[in-house]
């Protein structure tokens, strides 16, 4: 198995740009580290996440989520993508999916979390991801706490919408959800975009929290911050969420999609018919300094 997160990564000062992380180095796992994965097996580690099903539906999303093999795997080799071996969330034209509840889709896509399994309060938590082509994709890297939304805190490590030049941050809870002033764009230098492997990653504290994208820091939100638009949710325990979402509202709000599909235009339907519709995911960290 490899074993690969470090120093490095936690040493600010020795990142300049993502180009340090673009080769798939080998590196060592810090006494630190709360949760890791690397994908290194055949399939996803079921002790370590959980596989969100087709009961589950939000944000008029124009996919269900289906525990397959076909919507969430692993990819070795050439498969992934310049990684050794990688997870993958697909999306997938399926017209006439019916759930068990009776609702239609024409899409499905792979959504997994830690819940119950790895729960955390501060610490970073990062993940090194490769974003399709195509606008109204809406794939997120996030945590949630367990408890009832907006009250229990939402914090969003990295959404992308469909615009390959630039990635949103945000945090939701009481007070500022939805339409949350606690948010922001990050866009890449030029000749950088979304397909490429990227770290994105969250410090979080008792005071706030510094979102970065390959160790640079691109929005800070202090806790006063917070607390000027209404209450602090930050102190309860959180997991991880990966999810590769279609259309819906975040993806609308930019794009103003409203056929073939909401916030989903005709060629971003036709480039998931031609397979093209992946989520690519190298690895997963949580870890917490020592004190």
């Amino acid at each position: 198995m490899r074993h690969r997160f470090l120093k490095t990564f936690m040493s600010l000062a020795l990142i300049c740009s993502c180009n340090l992380f673009a080769q798939d180095s080998f590196v060592n796992k810090e006494p630190d580290t709360l949760f890791f994965d690397d994908f290194s097996g055949n399939s996803l580690d079921r002790e370590k996440w959980n596989v969100i099903g087709p009961d589950f539906w939000v944000n008029n999303e124009q996919q269900i989520y289906v525990d397959s093999t076909a919507t969430i795997f692993i990819a070795k080799g050439d498969s992934a993508k310049g990684a050794e071996n990688a997870l993958v969330l697909k999306a997938h034209y399926s017209p006439d999916y019916i759930t068990f509840r009776g609702n239609q889709f024409d899409f499905i896509s792979g959504r997994i979390d830690t819940r119950d399994k790895v729960m955390f309060t501060y610490g970073t938590a990062s993940a090194r991801m490769k974003l399709p082509e195509g606008n109204g994709y809406w794939p997120a890297f996030w945590a949630l706490g367990g408890g009832n939304w907006p009250e229990t805190g939402e914090i969003d490590i990295m959404e992308y919408v469909g615009e390959t030049d630039w990635i949103g941050v945000a945090l939701h809870g009481p007070g500022y959800s939805g339409e949350t002033p606690l948010v922001n764009k990050y866009f890449f230098p030029e000749n950088e975009d979304v397909t490429s492997w990227h770290i994105y990653s969250v410090d979080w504290s008792p005071q706030g929290f510094d979102f970065k994208v390959d160790g640079r820091l691109i929005y800070r939100v202090t806790k006063p911050m917070v607390e000027h638009y209404g209450k602090w949710a930050y102190d309860n325990p959180k997991f991880l969420i990966l999810n590769f979402a279609l259309g819906g509202a975040y993806p609308f709000k930019t794009n103003g999609v409203r056929k073939p599909y909401n916030g989903l235009p005709e060629a971003t339907v036709e480039l998931i018919k031609e397979g093209k519709a992946e989520v690519l995911i190298d690895w997963v960290l949580i870890s917490k300094k020592d004190n």
